[in-house]
């Protein structure tokens, strides 16, 4: 839902702007850690005072996975440390948080070196951040205190159509999302017994992944354990012939690794071809492994889910890429 008020807030003064909009002035795009950070953070504040909110819900989080892009180094536990009582597994979509932790977590966006989030009260309010300093704040009401506020603290709040980095639903040629239902866990079941499903990968933040052994007596367990919302993608068995395995590294490219190490448990990385040599020495002394290409349609899992709330209402608004499997499924459930 678009709401009607959205200002983008920033440091930078728009008389510093040529005819194309783009900045030129002197004010660095990394953010102080001091008294105009905390200015940004008591803009947040003062317009969601005055727009009544003091909670807000955590959408779409992410942490950096291969590469970081950031324009300061990634800090342990991506900004998280402290902010929520069950640590960094409490940072989900759907998560609520007061205010006060939201803006911990605008703090973290500001600073650009670990988690990031929208942060929305759903028709009310929103709060997230783009890239070089610029704070987007969305509103149901004009908020004009806290524009007054904001100027006053040095920053420049100017009305815009929409931030760029709103949530766009991906119309998927219109393929209805499959929710990890019942009916998903009979199939995964079924998958599992006939020996088609081998491996299920959980990913509860974009950007972070869990991967799980598939067996009969471990579907179940699993199913209690995943994080709310994650997006589940069901694949083949590991191979045992590890060097076949390694053998198809490709010259170059990105891949992602999955093995069993001897104790059972599973671990993946993302790689290219700088990485080759360290991802064989992990995965060669593996009891299984997989090699998954990182391109777009190249590993395709068998089928794939995302996990709706308790209530059985699938409110994620992320999707998972549909496999033919997920296409049948599509087609004998059509969207009401």
């Amino acid at each position: 839902m678009q709401l009607p008020y959205v200002y983008r807030v920033t440091k930078y003064d728009p008389a510093d702007r040529d005819a194309h909009g783009y900045y030129t002035g002197s004010e660095d795009t990394v953010s102080d850690h001091g008294e105009v950070e905390a200015s940004y953070l008591q803009a947040v504040a003062a317009f969601a005072r005055d727009t009544g909110v003091h909670h807000l819900a955590v959408r779409e989080p992410q942490v950096p996975s291969i590469a970081h892009f950031g324009v300061e180094p990634p800090v342990d536990g991506f900004g998280l440390d402290g902010l929520f009582p069950a640590g960094p597994a409490g940072f989900y979509d759907g998560a609520e948080v007061s205010l006060e932790i939201g803006l911990q977590l605008v703090r973290a966006m500001l600073r650009d070196n670990g988690a990031w989030c929208r942060l929305e009260t759903e028709g009310t309010f929103a709060v997230h951040v783009g890239w070089d300093q610029y704070l987007y704040i969305s509103s149901s009401r004009p908020c004009e205190e806290a524009l007054a506020h904001t100027r006053e603290l040095g920053l420049f709040p100017e009305r815009v159509d929409a931030s760029p980095y709103a949530f766009e639903a991906e119309e998927e040629e219109h393929v209805t999302q499959r929710p990890s239902d019942d009916d998903f866990w009979a199939d995964l079941h079924r998958a599992v017994a006939n020996g088609s499903a081998g491996i299920l990968e959980e990913t509860y933040l974009e950007g972070a992944s869990r991967w799980h052994h598939l067996d009969r007596d471990t579907v179940d367990t699993i199913r209690a354990g995943v994080a709310p919302r994650a997006r589940l993608a069901v694949w083949p068995p590991l191979s045992s012939d590890i060097n076949a395995v390694l053998e198809a590294l490709p010259a170059e490219g990105l891949v992602e690794g999955v093995w069993q190490d001897n104790d059972g448990r599973i671990h993946s990385a993302l790689a290219d071809e700088t990485a080759f040599p360290e991802l064989t020495a992990r995965m060669r002394s593996a009891r299984a492994a997989a090699l998954l290409s990182a391109y777009a349609g190249e590993s395709v899992p068998l089928f794939t889910a995302v996990m709706p709330d308790n209530d059985g209402v699938l409110r994620a608004r992320w999707r998972t890429e549909p496999t033919p499997s997920d296409r049948n499924w599509a087609l004998r459930h059509p969207r009401r």
